[in-house]
């Protein structure tokens, strides 16, 4: 008799191990499909150490991270961005925050962006505006042969004044190198044809790297821009 009392007392207990078991798996799904901060933190408040506590922490943080950054990425700004990378220095979007915050410092002075390293680096001699401002002074020619003339017009159907500027990188030219191959290949028909430049300029903080393409149209260079920022990568208008 007691033995059977035994026995009876543990399958109660086994019974509703599996029922609890069974409710929480049930309650997680039902989370998962909700997939909300609310939705989680209500699952943790009912289960604060069970099963699926530490994936449900774990996925609080990353909603919470998205929220912020489409906030920053709303406000484009670079104050929006250092605040970004405070609040979440080690993240899914912390690379591309600190690249924005980079490329917003030295967009803040496009002229000298240019200008820089001018006479350390030849990549940096391309940014240069005056060699493509050349062409314009082109009707001296007027008289010459028809060959020459038709090649002092082919210079502005190919090349422009402005340029882009879609990265800057402290760890070294091989960050700003991964960072071109990586847009190459997700937009191919976006920059065919198009040749960077890695161009070094030193600060008080030490060298940072920049990735830009120079020789663009001024029209060219802003739809490049327009459609970077609209799938939310990086990119500065450099002007002559």
């Amino acid at each position: 008799m007691v033995i059977h009392k035994v026995l009876l007392v543990l399958s109660l207990t086994a019974a509703l191990a599996v029922s609890g078991c069974s409710r929480q798996q049930s309650d997680w799904e039902k989370t998962r499909t909700a997939n909300t901060t609310d939705a989680y933190e209500l699952f943790l408040k009912k289960y604060p150490s069970g099963e699926f506590t530490s994936q449900a922490r774990a996925r609080i943080k990353e909603l919470y991270e998205e929220r912020d950054w489409q906030k920053a990425r709303d406000t484009d700004t670079l104050e929006a961005y250092q605040a970004f990378l405070k609040q979440y220095p080690e993240g899914k979007w912390t690379e591309e925050a600190r690249i924005r915050v980079e490329n917003f410092t030295l967009a803040s002075a496009p002229s000298n962006t240019t200008a820089a390293g001018a006479d350390t680096t030849p990549s940096s001699q391309a940014m240069q505006p005056a060699p493509a401002r050349k062409p314009a002074a082109a009707p001296k020619t007027a008289a010459a042969p028809r060959t020459a003339a038709s090649s002092v017009r082919a210079v502005p159907k190919s090349s422009g004044a402005y340029g882009i500027q879609l990265g800057a990188f402290k760890s070294g030219a091989g960050a700003a190198n991964q960072r071109w191959a990586k847009l190459e290949k997700e937009y191919p028909k976006l920059l065919s044809g198009l040749s960077p430049k890695v161009s070094p300029k030193k600060g008080a903080s030490g060298t940072i790297y920049r990735l830009q393409i120079a020789s663009l149209s001024e029209t060219r260079a802003s739809s490049i821009c327009k459609t970077l920022k609209a799938h939310s990568q990086g990119c500065v208008l450099i002007h002559p």
